[in-house]
Order: structure tokens, then sequence, then C-alpha cells
């Protein structure tokens, strides 16, 4: 354990493990079969984009927001309670029937408090973890395993009772996550109190060449992904597979998540940060290129899955290194939240718009091959980054 953690971070950090789990168990089910409840409610492949674009779009202003208010005042998990409290709230839209604008209004609200989860729990445990990658993947591993659990499960229970019992999941799911926000430890970081500098200006981090190519490179990077997290599920729906074949491909993905955070600790040192980046993002253009060529043969889609653990597991830890690096203190939560805004906000939302036009006029494999250029653009920013550092 470095010397800078806490004496009392393992058994801390047990229920960030938890919120992990369950926070992942949400998405897991949420987000690949979100598209597929939509089409069963009668949208088309554009509607649907539109409408899966708005958890990318809240990802624009809502993490910084949060992040900067956690900053300013240190009750991040103060801040995270009152987020799934109103998120598990506006859950319940989900079951009244309406038009489409009713749908874009409760997942706005719905994904403007789910969708900066994630930054302000990395805030609050980055100083738990103290560098210490390897503690950092078996805590992360658990957002994994709880991913997994409910993509095999939903896509099981989906094929035999049909997408209508979608909004109950979502209830189901955000309970768990409200319960194990309740369980945190109160990690309110007190000293910020003290600094001379109450609200360090974050200009001067985000002017350094490093950090707005490594930014550049996020963005194509997650945008590329969204060609899986936004229209996965419906280019094997259209391909004829199962939605049980649909589930197992995503936990495929998943498993090997989870088996490079449990082995990262020894995996990740032997490399700097930023040439991870590099191998990450030639992992991508690899996996797309064999997503849109090999769509009808399962044993290749079997392969693509299986680059998840360099594509996310990898390149998402190599990144939060690098923020915690370039934003420490109490630049933390705007730093946190602005790889949430720049990579799953703007990317996010511009990869699944572009997905659906592309979709729409080209076809699924069209898409699939732009997400494998927009690898090979992340690629060659995270060389600039190297080269800097």
């Amino acid at each position: 354990m470095p010397p800078s953690a806490p004496a009392t971070a393992p058994r801390q950090l047990v229920p960030f493990a938890a919120l992990s789990a369950t926070y992942f168990a949400h998405v897991g089910f949420f987000n690949p079969y979100l598209p597929l409840w939509l089409k069963d409610q009668g949208m088309t492949i554009l509607a649907i984009s539109l409408l899966a674009s708005v958890q990318s779009f809240t990802r624009v202003f809502a993490p910084y927001g949060w992040g900067a208010l956690s900053d300013r005042t240190g009750e991040r998990v103060k801040l995270l309670r009152i987020s799934a409290v109103i998120a598990l709230l506006a859950s319940a839209g989900l079951w009244i029937e309406g038009s489409g604008w009713w749908i874009a209004f409760v997942l706005l609200l719905l994904f403007t408090h789910t969708s900066s989860m994630m930054s302000l729990t990395e805030a609050a445990m980055a100083h738990l973890v103290a560098g210490d990658w390897g503690r950092y993947g078996r805590v992360r591993l658990w957002g994994s395993v709880g991913f997994m659990v409910t993509v095999f499960a939903a896509g099981a229970w989906f094929e035999r009772y049909g997408m209508g019992s979608f909004p109950g999941w979502a209830a189901v799911t955000l309970g768990g996550v409200l319960l194990c926000t309740l369980w945190l430890p109160n990690v309110k970081e007190q000293a910020h109190h003290e600094d001379a500098a109450p609200h360090l200006p974050i200009g001067p981090v985000l002017r350094q060449p490093a950090v707005r190519w490594f930014f550049a490179s996020l963005f194509f990077h997650v945008m590329a992904h969204f060609a899986v997290y936004g229209f996965y599920s419906l280019y094997l729906d259209a391909l004829g597979y199962s939605k049980a074949t649909i589930g197992a491909l995503w936990g495929i993905s998943v498993a090997v998540e989870i088996a490079w955070f449990y082995a990262q600790g020894r995996l990740i040192v032997r490399l700097p940060m930023e040439r991870w980046l590099v191998i990450c993002g030639l992992a991508t253009a690899l996996r797309m290129a064999i997503t849109a060529g090999m769509g009808g043969w399962l044993a290749a889609l079997f392969v693509a899955q299986l680059l998840h653990a360099l594509t996310f597991a990898t390149h998402h830890t190599a990144c939060i290194a690098l923020v915690s690096r370039h934003f420490p203190g109490r630049l933390r939560g705007r730093g946190q939240a602005l790889f949430t805004v720049i990579g799953y906000g703007l990317g996010g939302m511009l990869g699944v718009l572009a997905g659906g036009a592309v979709v729409s006029h080209w076809g699924f494999e069209a898409m699939f091959t732009a997400a494998g250029v927009l690898g090979l653009l992340a690629t060659a920013c995270a060389l600039r980054v190297r080269r800097l550092a």
C-alpha cells in the first residue's frame, strides 16, 4: 500500500464496491436494452438514436456542474445520495405511456442525475485509493460483475416475457443504487477548507498541450465506442440473433473486463499510461473493423468482444490515472467531470446522433466502419500524448 493511503481504506472501499456493482447492474440492463424497449414502443431507428443520445447530452453539462459543486463543498457522498433519490423517482415516468417527447423528458431527468454518479464516485474514492491501481481495479471489477449479471439475466427475461417489464427493472436497480449510497462512508475532504486558494482555477491545466491531446484522444475513443453502446443490440437483432445471444455477447465483453480489473495491479504498471492509450486506440480500430465485416460470424463477434478488455477496461484505468495526475486535490471533481463531459458527453452524443444518421442511410456495417476510423484518430492523438510525456 502506498504510504499516503489511509489505514482505513480497505474497509471504507467495500461500500464503493457495492455502489459500483449496483450502479453498473442498472447500466447493464438499461443501456443494452433501452434501444430494444424503444423499438417495442414503436420508435424508428432515427427516433431511437435521438432518445439514446439524451444520456450523452446530459453528460455535456451535468457531471461538470455536480463536480464543481462537489469541489466547492467536499460533500460528494451527499450529492450522490440526492442524485440517487431523484433518479429513482424519475424512473416512475417510464411506466406512463406517452409520446417520444414524454420519454425524452423522463430520460432527461433520469440521466441528469445518473450520468454524474461515477465521476462523483471516482472523485470520492480517489484519495482512498492513493494511486494503488490494483486496489482500484478490485473495486471497479464489482461494477463489471453487476453489469454482467443483469445483462445476462435481463436478456433471458426479456426473451421470455417481452420488454414490458423494462420500467420495473429500472426501479429495482435504481433502488439498489440508492441503498448503496446510504452505505457510503463520509469521505468529505475537510482539509480543502484550509487551502490558501479555496477555489483553484482549472484553466492553466487545460492549457497544457499534453492535457488537450489527452482529451482529444478520449473524445474520439469514446465516440467510436458509442457504435457499440448505442447500436450493438439493434445490429445483432437485425442479424437475427436472439436476445439471449445478445446478452451473452455483452456478457463476454464484461467477463474479460472483470479479468482485467482483477489482474491490472500486476499488468498496467508494466507500461506508461500514455502507451496504454495508444494500444487501446489500435484495439478499438480492430474491434470495430471485425464487428463491421464479420457480423454474421458468431466466433468473430466473440473475438471482437474479447478486445473490450483493452478498449474499455484498460483505457478507463489509464484515463483515470492521467486525470488524477493532472487534476489533483481540489481540481479532482472537475477533472473527473471533464473526463465524463468530453468523452461520454460530447463524444457520446455526437457518436449516437451521427451513428443513427449513418445507419439510416448506409446501414450498421458502415457505422461500425466509421467507428474504426475514429479509433485510428484516437490512436493518433494518443501518440501525440506519448511524445509530449
